[in-house]
C-alpha cells in the first residue's frame, strides 16, 4: 500500500474518531498500547512497563507518548504527530505526560479512555499532573468507526483463514492414539507459522480431548488421545495485525454414537446461525437460530457460551452474537459463529465460522468441512 493511500486511510480513521467524540461529547481519546491505537495509527507497540499513550482529539494532530526506543517507529509516518519522549528514569515520566496533555489542550475536559485495555499502570501517569481531566468510558467511540471492515481488512483476515486452515490440514497425519494434546498444540503453532501467519497469535492454540473437549476454553495438557476421543481443535493465525479464530471437532476413531448425534446437531446450529444472518438482523437472532437447534434438540443447557463474536484487530471485539443484543447487523460487521455442545465429564463438539456481513447477506471466510471428521485410526 503506497504512503498516500495510507495517508488517507489513518488520517480518514481519525477524523471518524473526531465526529464520533463530539457526537458523544468528548473532548479526547486516550488509548494506550492496543489494538485501537494500531487502527489509528498503524503503529505497534507490546504493553510493557514502560507506557505508550496517544492523545487524540477532533482539533488536532495526534500526540504520542514514548520510550525514546521506540522513537524510530515515528520516522515513515504518513500523517502528522507530535512526540513526546521520555528516558529510562521513570522519576522524569510524570513530567512528559503532563506536558503533552496540557499541548492537547484537555485540561478540565472529558477524555475518553477503552477500559478493556487501559491499566492502572498508564491512567496514573494521566491522571498525576493537577489537570482536572475526567476520565470516562470512551469503548462505544472506538467501536462505532472499528466495526465495520474495509476491503483491505476483510482480505487480511481471508488470507489469515487459509493460513489456519493450509495449517490445520498439515497436522491431520499427526491426530492419532498416543500423541498428547501439548505435542498437537506445538506442531500446530508451527504450522501456523510456516504457512505464513504472523508470528504474534491471535492465542495459543486449544486442543482438547476425550473429556477436556467438554471444557469449551480448555488448554493443550498432557493427557493423550484416545481412541473414540472427540478432539476440538480451536485455533487462529495472524495476518497485519488482524485474526482468525476457528475451531473444528475430530473423532479419534469410531466415537459412540451420542457423541456423533451432538455433532451432527451443532453442525446444524452453525448452519441455521450462517442462513439467518444478514443486515438488518438483530445480533440476539443470529444467536436464537443456533439456541433453537440445540434447545429443540434436547440439549440446550449443555450450550453455555453466546453464539459468536466480532473479529478483527481484537480476537474478541462487537458485536457480540449474544442473546439480548440488539444490534442490527450491517455490511462489513465480522465476526465469528461458533455453536456448541459440551457434556460434562465426556465431551464436546464445537463448530466455528469466520464470516463477514455483505451487502446481499453473509460470506463465510472459512469452509473446512464442518462435519465430524472421523480419523480412520
Amino acid at each position: 500500500m503506497s504512503a498516500v493511500m495510507d495517508d488517507i486511510r489513518y488520517q480518514d480513521r481519525q477524523a471518524k474518531l473526531g465526529n464520533a467524540l463530539q457526537e458523544a461529547g468528548l473532548q479526547a481519546m486516550v488509548l494506550n498500547a492496543s489494538p485501537s491505537l494500531t487502527y489509528l495509527t498503524g503503529l505497534h507497540f507490546h504493553l510493557s512497563e514502560r507506557p505508550v499513550v496517544g492523545i487524540f482529539t477532533p482539533e488536532n494532530s495526534p500526540l504520542i507518548i514514548l520510550p525514546e526506543l521506540e522513537v524510530g517507529k515515528l520516522a515513515d509516518l504518513p500523517f502528522p504527530v507530535q512526540s513526546f519522549t521520555y528516558g529510562e528514569r521513570p522519576t522524569t515520566w510524570g513530567g512528559v505526560f503532563n506536558d503533552a496533555l496540557q499541548t492537547a489542550n484537555i485540561q478540565g475536559k472529558r477524555a475518553g479512555i477503552e477500559q478493556r485495555h487501559m491499566r492502572m499502570f498508564e491512567l496514573s501517569f494521566l491522571e498525576s499532573g493537577d489537570l482536572a481531566i475526567n476520565f470516562v468510558p470512551g469503548e462505544a467511540c472506538m467501536d462505532e468507526i472499528r466495526i465495520r471492515k474495509d476491503s483491505a481488512e476483510i482480505a487480511a483476515m481471508q488470507e489469515a483463514v487459509n493460513i489456519a486452515q493450509d495449517a490445520l490440514r498439515a497436522i491431520r497425519p499427526l491426530i492419532y492414539p498416543g500423541i498428547t494434546e501439548k505435542q498437537l498444540a506445538a506442531e500446530l503453532t508451527i504450522q501456523l507459522l510456516r504457512h505464513g501467519s504472523d508470528s504474534q497469535l491471535p492465542f495459543t492454540p486449544l486442543v482438547a480431548s476425550g473429556p477436556n473437549s467438554a471444557n469449551p476454553h480448555a488448554f493443550p495438557g498432557d493427557r493423550y488421545l484416545e481412541r473414540g476421543d472427540l478432539l476440538i481443535i480451536d485455533w487462529g493465525a495472524n495476518v497485519g495485525g488482524y485474526f482468525s479464530d476457528l475451531t473444528r471437532t475430530f473423532a479419534v476413531g469410531e466415537p459412540d454414537a451420542e457423541m456423533k448425534t451432538i455433532a451432527e446437531i451443532v453442525e446444524s446450529a452453525n448452519m441455521a446461525a450462517r442462513e439467518i444472518a444478514a443486515p438488518g438482523v438483530a445480533a440476539q437472532d443470529v444467536d436464537l437460530a443456533a439456541r433453537r437447534v440445540i434447545e429443540s434438540a434436547g440439549y440446550g443447557q449443555y450450550f453455555i457460551h453466546r453464539t459468536g463474536h466480532g473479529l478483527g484487530l481484537d480476537v474478541h471485539e462487537g458485536p457480540y452474537i449474544r442473546s439480548g443484543n440488539q444490534e442490527l447487523l450491517k455490511p462489513g460487521m465480522a465476526f465469528t459463529i461458533e455453536p456448541g455442545i459440551y457434556l460434562p465429564g465426556r465431551g464436546g463438539v464445537r463448530i466455528e465460522d469466520n464470516v463477514v456481513v455483505t451487502d446481499q447477506g453473509l460470506q463465510s471466510l472459512s469452509n473446512f468441512s464442518r462435519e465430524l471428521q472421523i480419523l480412520d485410526i
